[in-house]
Parts: C-alpha cells; sequence; structure tokens
C-alpha cells in the first residue's frame, strides 16, 4: 500500500512564501508524474503544477513566475516552492503522484490536502 504524506501548508502574509512537500511512501519501483493540485472554497479542483520524471514542468499561468515545482527521485518527493504569494493563492493543495509498483501496473493517488491560507 502506498500513501502520500503532505507537509509545508498555512497561514502566511501576502507577498510570503511557503514550501509544500509530499512523500510518497510504500512500494514503489518509480515515480512517473508529480504534481499539485489546489481546490478555494467553492471552486473546482485546479492544476498548478506538474513535473514528469525526466524534470519537464507544467505550470498554471496564474504561477508562472512565483511558483517552483522541483522532485527529489530518490526520496519519491515531489516539492512545491511558492514565492510571492497572493490571496487569491489561498486553497488546499493536493499532492498529486502516478506511480509504478513492483507488479509493473501504474497508479496514481493523491494526498490528504494541506491547507494554504493567504492574508492580504
Amino acid at each position: 500500500q502506498v500513501r502520500l504524506e503532505e507537509s509545508g501548508g498555512g497561514l502566511v502574509q501576502a507577498g510570503g512564501s511557503l514550501r509544500l512537500s509530499c512523500a510518497a511512501f510504500g512500494m514503489i519501483f518509480s515515480t512517473n508524474v508529480m504534481g499539485w493540485y489546489r481546490q478555494a472554497l467553492g471552486k473546482q479542483r485546479e492544476l498548478v503544477a506538474t513535473i514528469t520524471s525526466g524534470d519537464n514542468t507544467n505550470y498554471a499561468d496564474s504561477v508562472k513566475g512565483r511558483f517552483t515545482i522541483s522532485r527529489d527521485n530518490a526520496k519519491n518527493t515531489v516539492y512545491l516552492q511558492m514565492n510571492s504569494l497572493k490571496p487569491e493563492d489561498t486553497a488546499v493543495y493536493y499532492c498529486y503522484v502516478e506511480y509504478r509498483r513492483y507488479d509493473a501496473r501504474e497508479y496514481d493517488d493523491w494526498g490528504q490536502g494541506t491547507q494554504v491560507t493567504v492574508s492580504s
């Protein structure tokens, strides 16, 4: 069984920074796409950023130039460095991981979510 553990959320003032981490634990042979999504109150979940196993990244237009996604394959961990935070970044942030287990099948899972609140 695989579990994802997120950390790093919290309350920050506008213009501040936070770093989110998400580590995947369990019988994982390899990870493929890893990413972050967010869901603000009353809104649909939306993509924030993704990163492939080859370090190709993709960002939502609203976070380009402010957020940076990275990964540590040895630790099966994905990070999201968030700078110049705005009140509209307030949301629950979920990590997403696609992985292959030792049965050679591919799976994907979501983290439990971590709250990010940006005050004005």
